[in-house]
């Protein structure tokens, strides 16, 4: 990154750029320490709406990953700041686990079956028949369809698994009803990120695997952008893309002297060397 505009933030996908299901990835701890060493702002993003927070802190903990509760940012925590904000105190039926309905609790929704505004659907490993048949049915009754996500699969150490942008595409399927996907890649989970770090956009770094989730909601919302290539995307493959990262590396490891050449009161740029 050769812009002269200083880096007082960072944001970091957290699966395939930090850990890869429970192994941490070369380099991870060392990043997350030089970020708190650095005094730098920073959270960790994850479309992953099944755990909370807490329950993300312990899981990375015990991958040697040092994060902060309150320095992790979930879809499912994006959705309900969304919610909250468009319908106040509203009411929805749900489909997820405790990271989505404790969020959902927080920001002030009743959870019920009996005409709810809105059908919330997140990621689960235990996807209901009569959950899908309930939330198509009050979706034809008038629910509007949030979803937190669109990843179609997620990882599990045997292989893939349907996720939420599958069970939507069912849903989609039976009555015709698109969802609003509050995660990445849309840029309004960016932008909430950046509003709890109280940061701006052009000051700001995204960190992800993936072009078309961490990449393009990253530059959509004004952000310069790094593509690690320890998830799913390979540099051939980033070819085949209209848009590119600001910078391409291997890993996290290679991230972690540009933030630590960076003194938190020095206005300097940010560089790949």
């Amino acid at each position: 990154m050769s812009e002269r505009r200083s880096v007082h933030c960072w944001l970091t996908d957290m699966d395939g750029v930090l850990v890869h299901e429970e192994n941490p990835l070369p380099g991870a701890a060392d990043f997350i320490a030089a970020l708190q060493e650095s005094g730098r702002r920073f959270l960790v993003l994850t479309n992953n709406s099944i755990f909370t927070p807490r329950d993300l802190r312990a899981r990375l903990l015990a991958s040697g990953i040092d994060v902060p509760e309150e320095s992790i940012w979930t879809s499912a925590l994006a959705t309900a700041q969304f919610l909250a904000e468009q319908s106040p105190g509203g009411t929805a039926y749900v489909i997820g686990e405790a990271g989505l309905t404790t969020a959902l609790h927080d920001a002030g929704f009743v959870m019920t079956e009996s005409d709810p505004d809105y059908v919330v659907l997140g990621e689960t490993r235990t996807y209901s028949f009569e959950a899908i048949t309930r939330a198509i049915r009050l979706l034809e009754r008038g629910a509007k369809f949030i979803a937190t996500n669109p990843d179609a699969t997620g990882p599990s150490p045997a292989g893939s698994l349907p996720a939420t942008g599958s069970v939507a595409a069912l849903i989609t399927t039976a009555t015709g009803l698109q969802p609003y996907y509050v995660g990445k890649p849309n840029p309004l989970m960016m932008r909430s990120a950046l509003n709890r770090l109280e940061a701006h956009s052009e000051t700001t770094v995204m960190i992800g695997d993936r072009m078309d989730t961490d990449v393009i909601s990253g530059l959509e919302a004004g952000m310069r952008t790094i593509l690690v290539m320890t998830g799913s995307t390979t540099r051939e493959k980033v070819e085949t893309f209209p848009y590119r990262p600001t910078v391409i590396t291997d890993s996290i490891a290679d991230v972690v002297p540009m933030v630590r050449d960076l003194s938190p009161h020095e206005d300097e740029e940010l560089s790949a060397d």
